[in-house]
């Protein structure tokens, strides 16, 4: 099978992949080769985001199924129907779980959940990009798969607040530095690694029954974020300070955050995957998040310089809690 990632580079694809390589599949990866890989697979060098250099990377290729990892508007939507449309067989749409209406009537969601998202712009242009390739199902026969990813990790931290993509969360555990938990942090949430996701997302590919259908790929181990920021503190040795601050005054403090807290972390979600365990037999995500966070970790520790501290993230969250402290003082005085 002969498949092309536009991305392919990044924190969930990296790990997908590698394991795309390891089962034989021809891929290819479509982008700027700016960012330093080590997956060995068949490189085209172009800016996606410029329609007529990819169109002319890719006028003398073929493939059976094109994955695209950063299509994040309805305009890039629009780019790739151009590029792809009556060019293959299943065009894989990676779209979002934060996708879900916000906020959720059931804690338990399936594909049949509602999409909806106020608070966030992120899901808002995703709803809006499925709503155009299903639109092309419809009216054209375009052969959308969609994949809804929740908070998948790999070489990055699983967290809510602290810094995604780097080390500073854990850098501020190891120095004994208070850290944020949203909320009460009783609220449940589902952290996925990449490499679970990825044997659910592969298990797809070639496979006609997918066409027009949608699906999310996640864990189905439940846990409260208090319980993912203290794993993530063990796995590293220390105890975690946990200061509790409801996601509105986050927001409020930080304005930027907002989508990410209401629209997304704040609620309890919990996913059925009984559709991808009924498409992709013996589909089962074997990675616990207590070992996971472990291998994470050792990824950091191997090389000094992935532990990359971001000083405005901490200026943030030290913002955040001398605000809040000061409000707590306020109203007990």
């Amino acid at each position: 099978m002969k498949v092309l990632f536009i991305g392919g580079t990044g924190f969930i694809s990296t790990a997908v992949s590698r394991m795309a390589l390891d089962r034989g599949i021809e891929l290819t990866l479509l982008n700027r080769g700016s960012r330093p890989s080590a997956i060995r697979a068949r490189l085209l060098t172009a800016d996606v985001h410029r329609e007529r250099e990819a169109a002319d990377a890719l006028s003398s290729e073929e493939f059976d199924v094109v994955v695209d990892w950063i299509a994040y508007t309805p305009a890039d939507i629009e780019r790739d129907l151009a590029l792809f449309r009556g060019r293959v067989a299943q065009f894989v749409f990676i779209s979002s779980a934060s996708a879900y209406q916000k906020p959720p009537a059931n804690y338990l969601i399936t594909e049949s959940t509602p999409l909806g998202n106020p608070y966030w712009s992120y899901s808002q242009d995703k709803i809006a990009c499925e709503d155009r390739l299903m639109r092309a199902y419809r009216d054209d026969g375009f052969p959308v798969t969609i994949v809804r990813p929740s908070m998948t990790y790999d070489h990055n931290l699983p967290i809510a607040l602290g810094g995604w993509g780097t080390y500073t969360l854990a850098d501020r555990l190891l120095r004994g530095e208070p850290i944020i938990v949203h909320g009460d942090g009783s609220s449940l949430w589902v952290v996925t690694h990449a490499e679970d996701f990825a044997r659910g997302l592969l298990g797809l590919l070639g496979d006609a029954r997918a066409i027009g259908e949608a699906f999310h790929i996640t864990s189905d181990e439940v846990l409260s974020w208090n319980q993912i920021y203290e794993e993530t503190a063990e796995a590293l040795g220390v105890e975690a300070r946990i200061v509790h601050i409801p996601s509105e005054f986050i927001a409020h403090v930080a304005p930027q955050m907002e989508g990410s807290l209401l629209g997304d972390k704040t609620w309890s979600v919990v996913f059925d995957n009984g559709k991808i365990k009924a498409f992709v037999p013996g589909f089962e995500a074997a990675i616990p998040f207590r070992e996971g966070i472990r291998q994470t970790l050792a990824w950091f520790a191997a090389d000094t310089s992935r532990r990359t501290v971001d000083s405005a993230v901490n200026a943030e969250l030290d913002r955040i809690l001398a605000a809040y402290g000061h409000t707590r003082k306020g109203a007990s005085s």
